[in-house]
């Protein structure tokens, strides 16, 4: 009878015990691994005026080394557009394109304290990014005998440039009933440089082009691992 008291005693010590430890450990576990979807919108800083903006759909895949520190591997597909065929330098193109890109992201969750401030818990899910990335561009159409200056305007209509990808956004998360962060809706703003001229089929100027994107998608937390963070994500 001893024993058998003793052995309820431990087992329910031991339940206690691992509820505790489990209950410590919400707001704590994250996962490694993230998948997600975006729509961008773009626009080409090049040798044609007006600008104008054209869609493009983003996939990416996230290693999360901390909640706040992620490296990001993303492809981008869509179009580009820019100038005016009718206007004062007769320059227009249209394109469609394909970029890989590998990013560091940094939210300032890593490096502030967010435990008693409403305010830093709000501010800890924005972020920085810069990393390397890689464009392929295929020209569709393009004014290069224009009739507004007759004349012809140098450029490729295929191109392959690597360029610098730089970001700032803004990453909601929601928690599902273990307070671990699974869905994440991303804000966010890129500014890509590119190390060449013929992003947009010309190269009428000696200035790189450029091309930056807004961006709003969804991130899914997949993967059974989880891994423990140093402080609680979520308050």
């Amino acid at each position: 009878m001893i024993k058998l008291i003793q052995k309820k005693n431990f087992l329910t010590l031991l339940i206690c015990f691992t509820a505790f430890i489990a209950k410590a450990q919400l707001g704590y576990n994250f996962s490694h691994y993230d998948v997600g979807v975006a729509a961008g919108f773009n626009t080409v800083y090049g040798d044609e005026l007006p600008t104008a903006t054209t869609p493009s759909v983003n996939f990416n895949f996230t290693y999360n080394q901390t909640p706040f520190t992620n490296f990001v591997f993303e492809a981008q597909l869509g179009r580009m557009a820019g100038g005016d065929s009718l206007a004062t330098t007769g320059r227009q193109f249209t394109s469609s394109f394909t970029s890989f890109i590998f990013r560091g992201q940094l939210q300032f969750g890593e490096f502030i304290d967010y435990s008693n401030s409403p305010l830093m818990n709000g501010v800890k899910n924005l972020y920085v990014s810069a990393g390397i990335g890689y464009a392929v561009t295929h020209i569709t159409s393009i004014s290069r005998y224009p009739s507004a200056i007759p004349g012809f305007y140098a450029g490729q209509n295929n191109s392959q440039q690597p360029f610098l990808p730089l970001r700032i956004g803004y990453e909601f998360k929601f928690y599902n009933q273990y307070e671990l962060p699974t869905f994440k809706v991303d804000i966010g703003y890129g500014y890509n440089y590119i190390f060449g001229n013929n992003l947009d089929g010309y190269t009428y100027t000696k200035s790189n082009d450029a091309y930056s994107q807004f961006s709003i998608g969804v991130k899914f937390a997949i993967g059974s691992e989880v891994v423990s963070y140093r402080k609680q994500i979520k308050y």
